[in-house]
């Protein structure tokens, strides 16, 4: 079984790996905005998950002790994707709003593909 941790651990190797490849892009070519956009909807898009990896482990450790639980980070991971978009906004011509959008999705996107394969491997 993996926890949580290790999960995010993989993730975290895999968008690296993907943010070398926006930085490269972003260097080397004319689509500057749309490459800005994806590396900066994937930082916020890592934090977010970041975020909820960490009060998952606090939830998970708050109902193994019997106490009460509080929220899981909702509120802020949205107002943190709100405030990629604003930056997008801001800054129009060093980010592409429509790209940061992608970017933010891009972690859970890879969860989604990490979980496929782990599933494939083990049956």
């Amino acid at each position: 079984m993996h926890t949580l941790r290790n999960i995010f651990n993989r993730q975290k190797k895999a968008l690296f790996f993907l943010l070398a490849l926006f930085v490269i892009g972003w260097a080397f070519t004319e689509y500057r905005p749309f490459f800005g956009g994806l590396i900066l909807g994937s930082l916020f898009g890592l934090y977010n998950f970041w975020i909820l990896v960490r009060r998952m482990e606090r939830f998970d450790q708050s109902i193994s002790e019997g106490k009460e639980t509080r929220s899981i980070g909702t509120a802020l991971r949205f107002g943190s994707g709100v405030a990629a978009a604003a930056i997008a906004l801001s800054m129009p011509e060093e980010f592409n709003l429509i790209s940061t959008v992608i970017g933010l999705m891009i972690p859970y996107i890879l969860l989604l593909v990490d979980r496929i394969v782990v599933h494939v491997k083990h049956f």
